[in-house]
Order: structure tokens, then sequence, then C-alpha cells
């Protein structure tokens, strides 16, 4: 039931699909393969832009769909986690900017804020010491863009793992999008290159995929440290 509900295996699955159809179908096939992970206009981005969008999504999604349910499952079991994900689909059906939700979709928006308030920073420490084990990472660049840009984001969290996506890959993502219900004109996060290739994609899952690995890993000494005593 737990695996279920962290989404670490489908979110790899997905922005994989993005790099492979970059890689074989070009930006039409890039752009059919990522409007099913983010909302922003998929006509409106070129390769880079597409190459972007996937990267900034599996930052965000890193924090959302696997960092924060196994946060708040730690601190209160399945009651914890189940909340977490309701707050969390919510947000991700009516807590948008449009004249359809905005009368209520606020309050799920906010409250996906509030539980992903730790979670996020977390996220983002992770992807900083994943760069550490990551070819051609760059951890000590990740955590000086992720302290300078974390809070630049308009939402106030997603600002944490793409700012230390951004820096460990040496990339500026962000920056202004097309949604439905407008233009977003966030500032860039990072200093590096926006012209993202499906090489960046790559290594945006290595570094994805070791984060994960290393989440584990302290969960696994913590369950280590609870559940096992020495011999007096």
């Amino acid at each position: 039931m737990i695996t279920l509900l962290v989404a670490q295996r489908s979110l790899f699955d997905h922005v994989a699909a993005v790099a492979r159809a970059l890689h074989r179908g070009g930006l039409a096939g890039g752009r059919e393969a990522v409007r099913h992970i983010v909302g922003r206009d998929p006509m409106s981005l070129d390769m880079h832009g597409v190459a972007r969008a996937a990267i900034e999504s599996l930052a965000e999604n890193f924090s959302d769909g696997v960092v924060a349910p196994v946060f708040w499952f730690l601190l209160f079991g399945l009651p914890g986690l189940f909340a977490y994900k309701m707050a969390n689909t919510l947000d991700s059906m009516i807590g948008h900017r449009t004249p359809r939700y905005r009368s209520f979709g606020w309050a799920a928006a906010r409250l996906d804020d509030v539980l992903n308030t730790v979670p996020a920073p977390l996220s983002g420490f992770l992807l900083v010491t994943a760069a550490v084990f990551t070819k051609r990472g760059r951890p000590g660049h990740a955590l000086s863009i992720m302290l300078r840009d974390g809070r630049k984001h308009h939402s106030p969290n997603a600002g944490w793992p793409e700012s230390a996506m951004a820096g460990a890959l040496d990339l500026a993502l962000a920056g202004p999008r097309r949604y439905p219900e407008g233009l977003v004109a966030d500032p860039w996060l990072g200093d590096g290159s926006a012209r993202a290739a499906t090489s960046d994609v790559t290594r945006a899952l290595q570094l994805y995929r070791l984060a994960c690995l290393i989440e584990g890993g302290l969960l696994l000494c913590a369950w280590f440290a609870t559940h096992l005593t020495l011999p007096v």
C-alpha cells in the first residue's frame, strides 16, 4: 500500500519517456511526451524547453511524490501518508489560478504548500548529496545555488529541489513559462545554460536515482537504529 502511494518508479519512467521521445521523435515527440507530466502549454516549448520542463518536473515531483510522502509516513504512519496524498492530489486537481478553480482551489494549494515546507528543502539537500556521487555533478555549486535561488520560485517549495538540480547540472531552470491561465514570469534558477538537451535529462535521471538510493539508505539506517538493540 505504501509503495503504491510513493511515486518513485513512475516518475522515473515518465521523465525517461520524454528523453526517449526527444531522441527518437524530435520536438514533436518530446512535446507529446512532456504534456503528460507538466501543466504548461507544450506547443510553446522548443527542444530546450521540453528538456527543461522534464527536468523541472523530475525535481519538483521528487519532493512531492517521493520525499514528502515518506516524511509524513515516518511522522504519523499510514494516516499521515494518506492525508498528505489527499492534499497533494487536491492541489494537482483544483489548486490552479483559473476562473474555474480560483474561488476554492486556493485552500488546497495553501495546504499543500504547508505540508511541503520541510520535505522540499530536504529533497534539495538529497539532490545536493547525490551530486557528490554523480559524474560531472557539482555538489558545492548545487548547494550554493539552492541557498541563493530556492525562494525565488513562485511556488514556496518547488524552488528548493529545482534550484539544487540546476546547480548540480550547471543549468538554468524555471524562468518565464506559459500555462493555460497565462504567463508565469519566474526568474531563472541557477546561472548555467538554459539550452538543456536530452543528455541533461539523462543526467538528471541519474541524479534522481542516486538521491532515491540515499534516501532509502537513510531510512534503512533509521530502521536499524530504532528496531535493533545491542546485547548487554
